[in-house]
């Protein structure tokens, strides 16, 4: 009898899920659900109004997508195993038997998803004020973007839905509770976004009443428990069906790419950009890295996290904002061929990368971006040039503080679809960071890595290796470093380094935004 493995990759707009044959590991078919609601930044489902700076989703959009992914892909098949990945930090609450709460009071924004992108940066600014030991392994700061804060901003702006929630955990492990009628958290979430550890659990004293709201995680590769029956009859999914504990997105995918080993430096590169390195002993976090955690990401390995906030998202806004092309797919190759043939920092700009915000070194969502050197001659594709450079020189940042915090790199991986379609993006990369970058060759790698989280679970395959080695990347795309373009990007890099090191520039993006 033939068996398959699901993986499911929740984005911030869709929910992508591919069919994997367990035995071949070849991908048999794939399907793409956009949420109903979409990301929610001015009214809720219900016409009421949304406060200005909250990204929302309806957790009911998310068990839409299951349903019909899950039915496409799995009815009438015998499933071994289905793995999922999600964005982070995207917690919500709910009751004590998983409702969400946006159906018990969906007029209350402080009822629904709050999304990754959204910060609620003043409350993180309240927790770092009281320093605490749990603070050491996320750079003595946890992020507006991350649980804590989140759960704080309910806790004081909406006291009585806070009272009244239960739960209040993160989408992706609250999609796994739905499948499986089993609430089973992933470490990766707990660590990275919840600043759990091994040793001292969650921490204590931060958000009255969270404590009791959350619940112990299981490491990355464990089984949740069995697609339920309720979920069986809806998809029509015949065979063990295990599923295992979600991932964070750009975690998931690692297996799929063949980063199962240590001294891999990896990128995701979407909307937003998260970078991993990989260890097989602790090291105390670099300054500025964001955290920390053992069986979170991989298996009996170290994961260092950090990253970009808005990375595609910036590129994208200056292509919507000035375009030239009938669309964005036609704007974006314009701008591309346009600035291949330009020398580096050709309008003699430097962006600073922070159009969302800063995550390294400064942990600082009020910071914003910057571009400096405007002259009555600079074109546009000179300014999408100096984007696209800063966002490079802000990988090059966090880079950096690995090697020289005793934590060598072997391999560099840029991964995701946007890795793939833009090689100006990658050799660019490669010149900035100075080194050999690979682009492994595979579709759907989120919703691949997530197939084989849930063949590990299922005991398809025992170890990541093996996953890796039967479902993922087969081939590689290696880019070298020009080495006259890496000279000058270590000049222009010293500039940018020089504007965001703190002081006036920083002062003055805070001053801003409080305008």
């Amino acid at each position: 009898m033939r068996t398959y493995l699901i993986g499911l990759d929740y984005g911030s707009e869709s929910a992508r899920g591919v069919l994997v044959d367990a035995e071949s590991g070849q991908q048999v078919a794939h399907h793409v659900h956009p949420y109903r609601h979409g990301i929610m930044t001015t009214v809720l489902p219900e016409g009421s109004s949304i406060p200005s700076g909250f990204t929302l989703q309806n957790a009911d959009d998310y068990t839409e997508a299951a349903a019909d992914i899950l039915s496409r892909l799995g009815r009438g098949r015998t499933i071994q195993g289905i793995g999922l990945g999600f964005t982070a930090s995207s917690p919500l609450p709910a009751s004590a038997d998983g409702v969400p709460l946006s159906r018990l009071y969906p007029g209350d924004p402080h009822a629904y998803v709050k999304l990754w992108k959204h910060n609620a940066q003043a409350y993180a600014d309240s927790i770092n004020a009281r320093p605490a030991p749990f603070l050491d392994n996320f750079g003595g700061r946890v992020s507006g973007e991350w649980l804590l804060a989140k759960a704080a901003q309910i806790a004081a702006e909406a006291p009585a839905l806070w009272a009244a929630t239960d739960r209040y955990i993160e989408s992706g492990d609250w999609l796994v509770w739905q499948l499986t009628g089993q609430e089973a958290r992933g470490l990766g979430f707990a660590a990275f976004k919840a600043q759990f550890s091994a040793e001292a659990g969650y921490p204590e004293g931060i958000v009255a009443g969270l404590h009791e709201r959350l619940s112990a995680p299981l490491p990355v590769g464990s089984a949740a428990g069995t697609l339920s029956a309720e979920w069986r009859d809806v998809t029509g999914i015949q065979g063990a069906a295990v599923v295992a504990v979600a991932v964070i997105d750009s975690h998931v995918l690692l297996p799929a790419i063949g980063a199962v080993s240590p001294r891999c430096f990896v990128g995701a590169l979407g909307t937003s950009a998260a970078y991993l390195y990989l260890g097989d002993a602790y090291r105390p976090l670099p300054p500025g890295i964001e955290g920390v955690a053992f069986d979170g990401s991989m298996r009996q390995l170290w994961c260092y996290e950090a990253g970009q906030p808005s990375f595609g998202d910036t590129l994208a806004w200056f292509v919507r904002t000035f375009p030239r092309g009938k669309d964005m797919q036609a704007s974006f190759l314009a701008y591309n061929e346009g600035v291949a043939a330009l020398a580096p920092a050709a309008g003699r700009l430097v962006a600073i990368d922070w159009l969302g915000g800063n995550r390294v070194p400064f942990a600082d969502g009020n910071l914003t971006g910057l571009l400096a050197g405007l002259t009555r001659y600079t074109t546009a594709g000179e300014i999408y040039l100096a984007l696209m450079e800063g966002l490079c020189f802000g990988a090059r940042t966090i880079f950096d503080l690995f090697p020289s915090s005793g934590l060598p790199v072997d391999r560099v991986l840029m991964a995701s679809g946007l890795a793939r379609a833009n090689p100006l993006l990658i050799q660019m990369m490669a010149d900035v960071l100075d080194c050999r970058v690979e682009v492994p060759d595979i579709e759907n790698a989120t919703a691949i890595g997530a197939a084989i989280h849930g063949a590990v679970a299922s005991g398809a395959v025992e170890t990541y290796a093996e996953g890796a080695a039967r479902f993922g990347a087969q081939r590689f795309t290696c880019v070298e470093p020009q080495p006259m373009k890496a000279s000058r990007y270590r000049s222009v890099y010293e500039i940018y380094r020089g504007l965001t090191s703190g002081g006036t520039v920083h002062s003055a993006m805070h001053a801003l935004r409080d305008l």
